[in-house]
């Protein structure tokens, strides 16, 4: 792997240009540069470190979140509203690695439930559980397992779930099982959902990002090239076919000419870019000015994504740092409705203080810990628009949270479930129960419901913003569109009942090995 920094204003040919070095691009541009006879170039807008000791050291603790550290540099801001008057900024990375550098590291597949409804969506035979799982295997290195069925050894990535040791999380677990909470020991797996440990991309307390993971590795490939500070402004099309995109770079705008192009800009970046090459829903492209290429209704008409709230709770006595991550234990469980037996609530636990993760301290005495508890239920709420033909202003988002009973339903729902947690016998050896919602206001669905949109947030989870089936085939191919695929979680027709990190990755794979094959 080498940058390149050498077009000087003429145009340099590829065989395929990938624009973003995230989960997906940086997966996908390894795996095509894996064949010495294919040049391969990458585009990341934000900064490209070399070797772990060129990136921030708090890119690699795994006991910070860089994302949740506002104006953090290698931190993407998109302006949203979660409700019509709920307001928030969600971020993405902006750096080699992309997201998988500034989360938090929360490294879990897919439930079967998933692919059965994205291969019903569009992605066909080719996207079920079965015909996933070689390549789930064949990404991963699982420190815990080792190879077998479900479990791969020599992937780029390494894999450690979370110790369950640390006194909180030790608490976590037991009260989990007074409630009657089944054990989980193995979240990449299938098995029935409960409590147990985080498979996570952190290992001996450093976050390895998909840009070390799978690039790195790669150095001195004469054939990879990847180039940093460079932000794609279009897509260059020709005759209906791509072939090309303008990039600026250092405030100078160049066209780069390649055979194709493969847009892992992530799910929010990916459909603008569509949209302002003019390839996106024609009413939204004529309000714009933009010349209309080829119109697809369904890129950026809706996506997915997880409401998140954040619980509290104040520790009895001073309780250890954690060692490896930030993560402690998590506890997944079906909804009392039953729509998804797979678990799509979620409590997961903090071991680092909210004020923690936000200043990009581990440690703050006397600060509560905090539990995040969400709803995984895949729907496609939000909206994502395109407000002007310029690519440095961001598309604006509307999540569409709580727009109905049932949504308002489940996140009362799991509230009462984490308090219930804390309020056990076997927590109140480590602490004294939620800060807030109160007693009154638990019982209360209209005081709760009013609590919960004051103090709603989401888990950065968009998906579906270019869906498999009406924007793109199986393999990321656009419609009508020669030359140009997308591969990030913009192609999940809905977000999966974990969080897509793991996903992002398996559609590098996947859409590498389509490409490969020819």
């Amino acid at each position: 792997m080498r940058p390149t920094g050498h077009h000087r204003g003429r145009a340099t040919r590829f065989d395929v240009i990938v624009v973003g070095a995230g989960a997906a691009g940086a997966a996908l541009a390894a795996r095509l540069a894996e064949d010495p006879d294919r040049t391969v170039l990458v585009l990341e807008s934000g900064p490209v470190p070399g070797l772990p000791p060129s990136f921030a050291p708090e890119l690699l603790d795994a006991r910070l979140v860089p994302g949740a550290q506002p104006g953090h540099p290698a931190v993407q801001p998109f302006p949203a509203r979660l409700t019509a008057g709920r307001p928030y900024t969600v971020v993405r990375g902006r750096v080699l690695g992309g997201s998988t550098t500034v989360n938090g590291g929360y490294f879990v597949r897919a439930r079967r439930e998933d692919f059965d409804r994205w291969a019903a969506a569009g992605g066909g035979p080719v996207w079920s559980y079965d015909r996933m799982l070689p390549f789930l295997r064949v990404l991963e290195t699982d420190l815990d397992h080792g190879a077998g069925p479900l479990h791969g050894d020599r992937g780029p990535v390494r894999l450690r779930r979370t110790d369950l040791r640390h006194p909180a999380t030790a608490a976590f677990g037991a009260a989990a099982r007074r409630l009657g909470f089944p054990a989980e020991p193995d979240k990449n797996a299938q098995d029935e959902p409960g409590f147990g440990p985080v498979p996570s991309n952190a290992v001996d307390g450093v976050r390895v990002n998909t840009g070390l993971a799978y690039l790195s590795r790669m150095s001195g490939r004469p054939n990879l090239f990847v180039e940093g500070d460079s932000t794609v402004l279009s897509v260059v099309v020709e005759r209906g076919r791509a072939t090309g995109v303008v990039v600026e770079r250092h405030g100078r705008r160049t066209t780069v000419r390649g055979g194709e192009v493969v847009l892992c800009a992530g799910a929010l970046r990916s459909p603008q870019l569509l949209q302002l090459s003019g390839i996106g829903p024609r009413a939204a492209l004529a309000r714009l000015g933009i010349p209309v290429i080829r119109d697809l209704p369904a890129v950026g008409a809706r996506f997915g994504d997880h409401p998140q709230l954040v619980l509290e709770w104040a520790p009895r006595r001073p309780l250890p740092e954690p060692v490896g991550s930030w993560l402690g234990g998590a506890l997944h469980l079906p909804a009392s409705d039953g729509d998804h037996p797979a678990g799509d609530l979620e409590i997961l636990q903090s071991l680092v203080p909210m004020a923690g993760l936000t200043g990009g301290r581990v440690s703050i005495p006397g600060a509560p810990l905090a539990f995040l508890v969400s709803v995984q239920t895949p729907r496609p709420t939000g909206r994502l628009r395109v407000g002007s033909a310029g690519a440095t202003e961001p598309p604006s988002l509307a999540h569409g949270y709580l727009s109905t009973a049932e949504d308002r339903r489940r996140l009362r729902e799991v509230v009462r479930v984490c308090a219930e947690l804390t309020a056990t016998a076997d927590f109140a050896e480590v602490g004294s129960g939620l800060a807030e919602p109160g007693p009154r206001v638990l019982a209360d669905d209209r005081l709760l419901d009013t609590w919960i949109h004051g103090h709603l947030g989401t888990c950065h989870h968009t998906c579906g913003t270019v869906p498999l089936g009406p924007a793109v085939d199986a393999y990321g191919r656009v419609h009508g569109m020669a030359g140009l695929r997308v591969a990030d979680a913009s192609i999940l027709p809905t977000a999966p009942l974990r969080g897509p990190a793991a996903t992002a990755v398996l559609i590098g794979e996947v859409v590498a090995d389509a490409m490969r094959r020819g």
